[in-house]
């Protein structure tokens, strides 16, 4: 039998919520954290989850563990949809760990939870059922379900744990096509976001010098380069709409000092970007309807 790192008799945790709900771009949503353990499992759709200042890209079946104090908050694009299963815990401990901790901070907050879909979709639905019937005993029947989740989650973080003291994750295992296609999509996807080569490698669960170096054999050019590159064309291509200002544009592209944002700018394009937003279709014929 496995250590738990817990004492089963006497792990006895409070659920202190549980609900079903779907988020648009139109939600109120804020960046925030809790003071107990949050649990999100996502039912459908994709979006980006800012995670203690890290971009993470997150999908259908992906369970995000949050511990006590650790922020976090939806990034929703027009249009987008996000659907989540979501609980809260508190009074318990685990050794090792402060009280109503589940994970140690240097793990990712997303749990590999691919084998227990089908026990979690269950926890979900039998969630639903017993809150639509609303029975004395509703509290008991919730704090079983709530048992069960756990469980899963600890069967999941302990069988990866496993896989990772085995050497099944070893970086040599892993196709570098793979690895580099994956890196382009997070920087396609978040450029306009804080990144660095921390960041990516955090989001990626690898070393940086090991993402810098796959990436260069592949690409040619260094990931942050790639993400500059990419930043100055996305401005480009605003600044020649001509319908924002420098800063709203070099904000957009994520570069919040607008004075970095033009010396960059000029560098790779031998022009600042004033010049090029004057040359834009929609700047001459706003200077001819004045002439």
């Amino acid at each position: 039998m496995c250590d738990l790192k817990i004492d089963v008799d006497d792990f006895n945790p409070k659920m202190l919520y549980t609900f079903i709900e779907k988020f648009n771009n139109k939600s109120t949503i804020t960046y925030h954290c809790h003071d107990f353990l949050s649990l999100i499992y996502i039912l459908a759709g994709t979006c980006t989850y800012n995670i203690g200042g890290v971009p993470h890209k997150v999908k259908k079946g992906d369970l995000l563990v949050f511990n006590p104090h650790v922020y976090h908050g939806k990034i929703l694009p027009l249009g987008s949809e996000i659907h989540e299963f979501q609980v809260g815990f508190e009074n318990f401990h685990i050794k090792g760990l402060p009280p109503n901790h589940f994970l140690e901070s240097q793990v990712s907050p997303i749990v590999n939870v691919v084998n227990y879909e089908k026990e979690l979709l269950k926890c979900c639905s039998d969630t639903v059922l017993e809150q639509s019937k609303n029975q004395p005993a509703i509290e008991l029947g919730l704090k079983a379900i709530g048992m069960r989740l756990l469980s899963i989650l600890f069967n999941a973080t302990f069988e990866s744990s496993t896989l990772k003291e085995k050497g099944i994750l070893n970086l040599e295992n892993y196709d570098k096509s793979t690895i580099v296609n994956t890196v382009l999509e997070f920087i396609n996807d978040n450029y306009m976001y804080n990144l660095s080569l921390d960041i990516i490698s955090k989001n990626m669960y690898l070393s940086p010098v090991y993402i810098s170096k796959i990436f260069k054999e592949s690409t040619g050019d260094s990931p942050i380069n790639y993400l500059i590159k990419l930043r100055l064309l996305k401005a480009k291509e605003l600044l020649e709409k001509g319908d924002q200002s420098i800063n709203k544009v070099s904000l957009a592209v994520g570069y919040p000092d607008v004075y970095h944002f033009s010396k960059l700018f000029k560098k790779y394009y031998g022009c600042p970007p004033s010049k090029l937003k004057k040359k834009s279709p929609a700047n001459e014929e706003l200077i001819a309807l004045n002439s």
